[in-house]
């Protein structure tokens, strides 16, 4: 294969490249930021699918991290990626899946650390 064990002998392909650097905003415009977010999640939080649903909701939005139960009944997880994106996935988590009852959310901002995925712990 080119590019694993040298250059190709084939006088037809071309250069090749591989997938670069992350494509450039443009001018005038700075690449997004990522964020992490660290919350912890108080209600009828447990046995009612929460960390199921915020993992599919964390996938479906880009966003990287990990959720676990507490041992308090708490919900605890940790949100890395696009502002927007975590942004949207604490909101959803202020509402939790159809048979949650969510009585609060604290939120805290930490530096990231370079998540990739999300695992249910």
């Amino acid at each position: 294969m080119p590019g694993l064990t040298g250059p190709s002998t084939d006088p037809d392909s071309g250069p090749e490249t591989g997938p670069g650097p992350d494509p450039d905003p443009g001018p005038g415009r700075e690449a997004e930021p990522t964020v992490r977010r660290h919350v912890w999640i108080r209600g009828r939080v447990q046995n009612v699918w929460f960390r199921d649903g915020c993992a599919r909701e964390a996938e479906r939005l880009g966003v990287s991290g990990w959720v676990t139960n507490r041992p308090d009944g708490r919900v605890e997880a940790v949100f890395e990626g696009d502002p927007d994106a975590v942004a949207a996935i604490e909101a959803w988590c202020g509402r939790g899946p159809t048979r949650a009852r969510v009585e609060h959310v604290d939120t805290r901002t930490e530096t990231p650390t370079g998540e990739r995925g999300f695992a249910i712990r």
